[in-house]
């Protein structure tokens, strides 16, 4: 619920969720409330669940912050593991993937700088439901400044 002043308070795991990348994706702030300063997204990643693949934005940076369990991210050829309270910065035009071998639900607060990927979010979740056609998501990611990297084009 907004204030007077435009401020709200979100609780965990509360806002816009969008089905979208297996993963549970929920919207907490995006570009209309920060102007486009900024999206913020709470990722519930289950476990033993690969994330998106590997992939670079060239309008956005993104951090992660994990608020439970840990999550493996690839990052420009490095490989780290996240846990509670860790910080990663993820800068636009760096290959990265993430994902949850472990047995416990991975939480990660993801800031995304500027807005909009909540955009790109609502783009796949609109696609049929069932297998998805690779040149498809493509175009969809090509319209929103993302690269996949297929491991033939990994940098």
């Amino acid at each position: 619920m907004m204030t007077l002043g435009g401020g709200y308070l979100l609780p965990s795991r509360e806002g816009q969720q969008i089905g979208a990348i297996g993963l549970g994706i929920t919207t907490k702030t995006d570009g209309t409330s920060t102007r486009d300063a900024y999206s913020l997204f709470e990722y519930a990643i289950p476990p033993e669940t690969n994330g998106p693949p590997p992939h670079l934005h060239t309008r956005e940076d993104e951090s992660f912050i994990c608020l439970a369990g840990r999550l493996e991210v690839h990052l420009g050829g490095e490989d780290f593991i996240l846990e509670h309270g860790d910080y990663l910065f993820l800068p636009r035009d760096v290959v990265h993937a993430f994902r949850n071998p472990y047995k416990d639900e991975s939480r990660v607060i993801s800031v995304v700088s500027p807005a909009g990927l909540e955009r790109y979010y609502q783009a796949l979740a609109d696609m049929p439901q069932g297998p998805k056609d690779i040149a498809v998501m493509q175009k969809i990611m090509a319209g929103f400044g993302i690269e996949l990297q297929l491991p033939s084009e990994v940098r």
